[in-house]
């Protein structure tokens, strides 16, 4: 069985002067919804082996203040092909995870995660999460799939089960 749990970056402020979209910084709102997005995966009784992190700064930021939360130390990878990727991208860097880990978290950004976490459900997944989902992924929102696959290599599309979807306004 594995875990792929994907987090959207939280919410990050405008691009500033003499800096690209890359460099944009988290807005107040998104440094207090990150550390609690760490607590709800504790919650959920995540505990990611290996976290893949888009080199971004708003999606380093949200790791570095979730990663606090959680329980143990996974090993991180930041990297730069995770930035604004799409879909298949993504799914490429989930399926050449190694199998020590048998939960993942990818952090990330919309619209890969979002198309990402459509194209992997399966008809098992959880009604209110597909619910949630289909209103809106928000900055800070978190999709939890589980495999039945013994290897990150094996995961497929329409083969996960979306057993959790939250957003930070649930969290209230």
């Amino acid at each position: 069985m594995k875990t792929l749990a994907l987090l959207r970056h939280a919410k990050a402020g405008r691009i500033a002067p003499g800096l690209g979209d890359f460099e944009r910084s988290l807005t107040p709102r998104g440094a207090k919804a990150a550390p609690r997005m760490g607590q709800a995966m504790r919650t959920l009784g995540l505990s990611p082996g290996l976290v893949l992190c888009s080199q971004a700064r708003r999606a380093r930021e949200t790791w570095d203040l979730a990663a606090p939360e959680l329980d143990g130390a996974p090993q991180v990878q930041i990297r730069r092909d995770l930035y604004l990727a799409a879909p298949m991208t993504l799914l490429d860097a989930v399926r050449s995870a190694g199998d020590a880990a048998g939960s993942l978290l990818l952090i990330g950004h919309n619209p890969g995660l979002e198309w990402l976490v459509g194209a992997l459900r399966g008809p098992e997944s959880d009604p209110g999460a597909i619910r949630n989902l289909s209103e809106k992924f928000p900055t800070a929102g978190l999709a939890v799939l589980t495999f039945e696959a013994m290897s990150w290599r094996d995961v497929e599309q329409g083969k996960g089960r979306l057993v959790h979807f939250l957003r930070p306004g649930d969290l209230d």
